[in-house]
């Protein structure tokens, strides 16, 4: 009997043959372990809203285990604090918090209406900055335990990206770009022209230039020190694939160093670097086994990115890349982020890894996630 192959989430794949049954011992089982997200009004409490990992299922399954039992939960954002606590947010179980660099973890959902994390950003001192993806933004103190919802003024769009920069909070979103105003508790917009673009990747410059890397319309900037009203304006850098000769305008992340040299990668064309502060640009992805970038680390002079398969570091003194790959037995990686003490962590489709030697070794913190059966999607 021919099997037909259905695809129902990130990594998950059922035969036909496979579904009912699968779908009826895992699903019911889902569905009362994401009892707490159900509902995503205020009236609803979550009763997972803060718990110990072990009162539910929570052992990562290893390589021997069948599939059956669940995959490590996919970590789309990884944050970490001065003081070295490591915060993840994943796409479908909310956010957990670590404080002994990932060997346990504890899950803080109190308040966080959409366990749907796309990013996350650090206050020093302050708070954890959380962004969703039709939830909008919540904030959480570095002592606290419940989540305050501050979407006002997002007119609901996704928020998928974070900068911030001295005691100023901006969000990349769906609509544009925003910044958090304390005194008027809301967002407001930032400049315009970006009112229907998505913003996946947001830096700033030392002289105060925002730069936006934008989905389909490529990059752009606006002076912050400039009084307003201000208007983005569109970069007109060219972006081509050294291998296809393409153009992309299509952004995913972007960087800078503190040498000011900026770092963009690209969804599917590799990652561009400008030492002129984006007068030109080159091409580093010669070499580079996969073009779809996902995070970009600067490091000194050398820099990391993640992939959708692996990490690898550009050697500046060697001018190629190597690859980090040795205990990564994910290597769909979604995001990276490097401690203040120089340790990495990288979140991936199916759980998270830690690397304290630079990245020639990683190992696998996912056990105290959480499992998912059947990862239900954020329109359901």
């Amino acid at each position: 009997m021919k099997q037909t192959v259905k695809r129902i989430g990130p990594g998950i794949q059922l035969t036909q043959m496979q579904r009912p049954l699968w779908m009826c011992l895992v699903g019911a089982v889902a569905s009362l372990w994401l009892m707490g997200f159900s509902g995503f009004g205020e009236r609803h409490s979550l009763k997972s809203s803060l718990y110990s990992v072990s009162n539910i299922p929570s052992l990562h399954p290893d390589d021997t285990e069948n599939s059956h039992k669940g995959f490590a939960p996919s970590i789309q954002t990884l944050v970490v604090t001065p003081d070295g606590v490591v915060y993840a947010g994943s796409f479908g179980m909310g956010l957990f918090r670590s404080q002994d660099k990932g060997n346990s973890w504890e899950a803080l959902n109190r308040g966080l209406t959409d366990p749907f994390l796309l990013c996350l950003a650090v206050m020093p001192g302050k708070h954890i900055y959380a962004g969703t993806m039709r939830g909008g933004i919540y904030r959480l103190g570095l002592k606290g335990t419940t989540w305050e919802s501050i979407g006002t003024g997002l007119h609901e769009a996704e928020v998928k990206s974070f900068l911030v920069h001295q005691d100023v909070v901006y969000a990349g979103t769906g609509t544009g770009v925003y910044r958090w105003v304390e005194a008027e508790k809301q967002w407001v917009t930032v400049g315009a022209g970006l009112d229907r673009i998505l913003v996946p990747g947001l830096a700033i410059m030392d002289d105060g230039k925002l730069l936006a890397a934008t989905s389909g319309k490529g990059l752009f900037h606006l002076e912050t020190q400039h009084p307003p009203p201000s208007t983005w304006v569109d970069s007109q850098s060219i972006f081509i694939d050294p291998q296809e000769r393409l153009p992309h305008r299509y952004l995913r992340v972007i960087a800078v160093n503190e040498a000011q040299q900026i770092f963009l990668g690209t969804q599917d064309g590799g990652i561009f670097t400008s030492t002129d502060r984006g007068q030109s640009w080159t091409s580093l992805s010669r070499n580079l086994p996969n073009d779809s970038i996902r995070s970009i680390v600067p490091d000194h002079k050398d820099v990391i990115v993640a992939t959708g398969n692996g990490i690898f570091r550009w050697k500046t003194d060697q001018h190629k890349w190597m690859g980090m790959n040795t205990g990564l037995t994910n290597l769909a990686i979604q995001s990276l982020t490097i401690s203040d003490t120089g340790e990495l962590y990288a979140g991936t489709s199916s759980g998270a890894f830690r690397s304290q030697d630079g990245g020639a070794h990683w190992t696998n913190i996912s056990q105290g996630l959480g499992v998912q059966f059947v990862p239900k999607g954020p329109y359901e």
